[in-house]
């Protein structure tokens, strides 16, 4: 059976070995302790059956063993619940453990994992795999070695009476065993098509409430219903199969075992009324065949839960398999794995000067796509205030996710500060760039919370002076608890204008000397643009600054202009030279002055607003 990868989990959360221990010791006392009853009753019994023969009647010695009976039973209690406790806290750190090694992977992973996976589906990944395989643990660990010593004292012990008692009860496992492992291949496949069916009905059920106002807008819900239950019902066709299948082979196992256990019966009751065990020794032997058969039967169950717990580790360790990005070696936390649970940390030091760029001959396409761009090659100087114009598609945003090291260029380099990115590392890269989105990416907790999100140590006057600089101060001094009022989820509680603010106020307090606008005020109403824009020409001075740009009166404020067309670099001049050299953003300037239908649609292939 495939179960290396359960012993690898365990290998994962080897510092819980004190656990592991405390619950073995607690199995074999819990074993002991359950051992112990049928002896004591088996001599109550004798003690009954000679008094009834005519014997003299030993009160006290029946006294005796009823108070070990309580003694022993009072222990299996406590012992077991020691145990049992012991379980809950490894299975519930070894979640811990999982889910945060399972984190750290996928904050270490590339974006292109994420493009290609949905949010849901991660989410439902995370959640499935490790819920099945801890609470399989948790009850293996509770369940498993009493049994394993139960069983194992059974055979001893029977081999004392009767070695054909013996050799019936050692046949059960093989047989039990083999039959599992022709049930466990098909089994495994179908429950494997089934997470399927369950991942892509998480990701999308995750993927609507995210964007409910849309569904709604366009009344969508009954199509999304019938979609995420269609995926169920996928599963339930599948699990009627898998069950059949399962449920099937179980009865060949248990008819098998109780064909054996019959067996064993008929032994111990024909010997018995032969005269070759007492009526005691009956009782003994079935008592010790009811603890062997207990365990056997409940396999089934312990199985089941295996195979699920199988099948979710196979999925959480192709996750840990899958290649990261390039980022360097970081202390790890306690409870992860270590050297599996780097983590990116920067630390940016406010009032760094401006610093150049330089794209050298860079192409890139994405996972399974044409080339993006070809060839690229540009040079922005410290302090400089560069702006990207093109088609919609055509690049102006990969610029940035590459700076960034979102993606890695196929061909060329890129260097910041005079030093390559891969020199870099993506930490301290990532530590020199201030990014504001055309979406302003705010997390639930407090507006101090998302200000300080790039530099979590800044105290409170440093957040109200970058809100100052952001034009954000007084808005957010009208809500009652002013920089400690929750904003819900991405701040849906907030205007455009405010989370756009709130973003703008991040970036200058996490104070970087380059600085990305992505269409940073695209999506606003001129008031809120012209309160954003105010905070951004602040945030821009002293800066290496890089705009993709969606109005023409934002780009006719930089130093230079890169125009690209087909993903490849067009022009690179001031505006007043570009603006004369019948280039795209001469087109633009003509674009924007006519009021015909054709030319303000040409317009917005450029991704420019009137």
């Amino acid at each position: 059976m495939p179960v290396r990868s359960i012993v690898r989990l365990l290998a994962v959360a080897k510092e819980l070995w004190p656990l592991y221990l405390g619950i073995v010791i607690s199995s074999v006392l819990v074993a002991v302790t359950g051992l112990a009853t049928p002896f004591i009753i088996a001599r109550v019994t004798d003690e009954v059956v000679a008094s009834a023969g005519g014997a003299q009647v030993n009160v006290m010695a029946v006294v005796w063993l009823a108070g070990a009976l309580l003694a022993t039973d009072v222990a299996n209690t406590l012992i077991s619940n020691w145990g049992g406790y012991l379980g809950d806290t490894m299975a519930v750190r070894l979640r811990r453990i999982l889910s945060t090694t399972y984190f750290a992977k996928l904050l270490r992973l590339p974006q292109q994992y994420f493009d290609q996976e949905l949010t849901g589906t991660v989410i439902s990944r995370l959640s499935r795999s490790i819920t099945e395989t801890t609470g399989f643990l948790n009850m293996f660990a509770n369940n498993f070695f009493p049994m394993l010593i139960t069983v194992g004292a059974v055979l001893v012990i029977s081999a004392t009476y009767s070695p054909w008692l013996t050799l019936l009860l050692i046949a059960i496992y093989p047989i039990f065993t083999w039959l599992t492992a022709v049930t466990s291949k098909r089994w495994q496949k179908l429950e494997a098509e089934k997470n399927v069916h369950f991942d892509i009905a998480g990701g999308r059920f995750a993927e609507v409430i995210g964007q409910i106002k849309v569904v709604k807008s366009f009344g969508q819900q009954d199509r999304e219903l019938a979609h995420f239950a269609g995926e169920y019902d996928g599963a339930v066709t599948l699990t009627r199969t898998q069950s059949r299948w399962w449920h099937l082979m179980d009865v060949a196992r248990r008819g098998a075992l109780n064909l054996i256990f019959f067996g064993i019966y008929l032994i111990i009751f024909i010997q018995t009324m032969q005269g070759h065990f007492t009526v005691g020794q009956l009782v003994l032997l079935v008592q010790l065949v009811a603890l062997a058969r207990q365990p056997v039967m409940g396999m089934s169950f312990l199985i089941d839960s295996l195979q699920k717990a199988i099948t979710g580790s196979k999925d959480f360790f192709a996750v840990l398999a899958e290649p990261e990005e390039d980022l360097p070696k970081a202390t790890a936390a306690p409870d992860t794995v270590g050297a599996d649970s780097r983590a990116e940390t920067p630390a940016t030091e406010p009032g760094r000067a401006p610093l150049a760029i330089e794209f050298a001959g860079v192409g890139f396409g994405y996972s399974g796509g044409e080339a993006v761009l070809t060839d690229v090659s540009f040079t922005v100087r410290p302090g400089e205030r560069i702006a990207f114009v093109g088609e919609s598609g055509g690049g102006k945003t990969t610029l940035v996710s590459l700076l960034l090291g979102l993606y890695r260029p196929d061909a060329g380099t890129i260097r910041v500060g005079g030093r390559g990115i891969d020199e870099l590392g993506l930490t301290d890269l990532r530590a020199e760039v201030g990014v504001v989105f055309q979406e302003a990416s705010l997390f639930s907790g407090t507006i101090a919370e998302n200000i300080r999100y790039g530099r979590p140590e800044a105290t409170d006057s440093e957040v109200i002076e970058a809100a100052q600089r952001a034009n954000a101060h007084d808005f957010i001094s009208t809500f009652p608890k002013a920089y400690d009022a929750e904003i819900g989820e991405r701040g849906l509680k907030l205007s455009g204008g405010q989370k756009q603010r709130i973003a703008v106020a991040r970036a200058m307090l996490k104070d970087a000397p380059i600085l990305v606008l992505d269409e940073a005020t695209s999506s606003l109403d001129s008031k809120s643009e012209r309160l954003v824009q105010q905070g951004l020409e602040v945030l821009m001075a002293d800066r290496t600054t890089l705009i993709v740009a969606h109005r023409l009166s934002t780009i006719s404020s930089v130093d230079r202009i890169i125009t690209l067309r087909d993903g490849r670099v067009d022009e690179i001049g001031t505006p007043s030279e570009l603006a004369e050299s019948g280039g795209i953003y001469a087109e633009l300037l003509a674009l924007q002055s006519s009021a015909t239908k054709a030319d303000r649609k040409r317009l917005q292939a450029y991704d420019i607003l009137r």
